[in-house]
């Protein structure tokens, strides 16, 4: 079934009716999901979440545009939580450049202290990066999680380092984080008319480096563009992989699954 690798469902506008997408996910083909934490105050709601939801699991982290209110302490906490059951990865954590605030050495000072946490858990890592390729792949270059090596894919058996979740960057960006070990996330962004970009890089990515993401309620797929998203709307995201792959849909599901299960150690 569906695996969606990265779910926000604990945001307010899910208050109404999140109980009943949760419970709709099998009717939808949808069989788990990875609710993904970003701030300093959600950590713990996260966790929750996913422990009240058999379907669900959780990470662990700070977004780079939360990162000024982390301290020692948060860090302490982060550990504890990772170490309770449906904890499965460190994140979403990374650099975001597209804002002024939080200033970038904050960013990467916190980026670089939740790998340091992640590599001395053996978690792997949700990575945001926005509008700032060089210094995310600079800092990801200094992180190997497990003593891992450089790779020509990420169905080699070899260690998943992570995933580079809502992937903007170019399709020889894609290759190299695949070389390190990442796999790459493919959301609702693919169906846009205006993403020939991520589009190329779905086309040269081995499927067994991609996995489905949502990013929910954020980045609903076409026809479905501005609204709130849902894992309910991945079928979209999943016709659209099979089309440009030339492959089947069951493939494309099939396949992801067992990605998203090597990426978070439910394999």
């Amino acid at each position: 079934m569906i695996f969606d690798t990265h779910t926000h469902y604990s945001d307010p506008v899910f208050d109404e009716d999140r109980e009943a997408l949760l419970a709709g996910f099998c009717k939808a083909g949808v069989g788990r999901a990875v609710e993904v934490s970003a701030s300093v105050s959600g950590l713990d709601g996260t966790l929750r979440l996913a422990q009240t939801h058999p379907q669900l699991y959780a990470t662990v982290g700070v977004h780079p545009s939360e990162c000024a209110e982390m301290t020692e302490e948060t860090l302490a906490h982060m550990e504890e939580l990772l170490s309770q059951p449906k904890a499965v990865a460190v994140g979403e954590i990374g650099l975001d450049y597209h804002w002024d605030e939080p200033d970038r050495e904050t960013q990467k000072k916190w980026f670089r202290a939740q790998l340091a946490l992640a590599a001395r858990l053996d978690l792997p890592v949700v990575i945001h990066s926005r509008d700032a390729a060089q210094d995310t792949m600079e800092i990801l270059r200094e992180h190997r999680r497990g003593g891992g090596v450089p790779r020509e894919s990420t169905d080699d058996g070899s260690r998943p380092q992570g995933v580079v979740h809502c992937y903007s960057y170019s399709p020889e960006q894609a290759r190299e984080y695949v070389r390190m070990g990442y796999f790459i996330g493919i959301g609702g962004v693919v169906t846009f008319k205006n993403a020939r970009k991520l589009r190329e890089v779905v086309q040269d990515i081995p499927l067994g480096s991609l996995v489905l993401e949502t990013d929910c309620p954020y980045m609903a797929p076409e026809p479905h563009r501005g609204e709130r998203n849902s894992s309910l709307l991945l079928p979209l995201v999943t016709a659209k992989i099979a089309e440009l792959k030339e492959i089947s849909l069951e493939e494309v599901i099939r396949v992801t699954e067992k990605n998203a299960e090597r990426l978070y150690g439910l394999d």
